[in-house]
């Protein structure tokens, strides 16, 4: 379908994998299999997704990937959210993260709609 390298939101959602790392790099070390491999999986399939739909065929089967990595978007989202409320890591930098992560679903959604030729 398309170059995903060129796709803002793709881009947008390698950053806040980066950001992910940073940010779980700082959790206790009884987290290395936890939370901090959990939250790091969750960001890393946001991209990884999109890239794998680009690459389809069909915009149905993009579509479905983008909804795939927008399902991992919330899943990370409710990931960063315990880490606050368990006090892991730097909230400041999990707040950062939850940005990132809110700008990726918006734009994961307008794609979508864009996509689906939805309003």
């Amino acid at each position: 379908m398309q170059n995903f390298k060129k796709l803002s939101v793709w881009r947008k959602a390698m950053e806040a994998s980066r950001e992910c790392y940073a940010v779980t790099a700082g959790f206790p070390a009884a987290e290395r299999f936890g939370l901090q491999a959990q939250m790091r999986r969750a960001a890393v399939s946001i991209p990884s997704n999109i890239a794998e739909g680009s690459g389809r065929r069909s915009s149905k089967d993009f579509v479905r990937f983008l909804r795939i990595a927008y399902g991992s978007s919330c899943e990370l989202e409710t990931q960063a959210l315990l880490a606050i409320s368990l006090e892991f890591g730097d909230e400041a930098e999990l707040q950062k993260l939850l940005a990132a992560v809110d700008e990726v679903q918006r734009m994961l959604s307008t794609l979508i709609d864009r996509v689906t030729g939805a309003s």
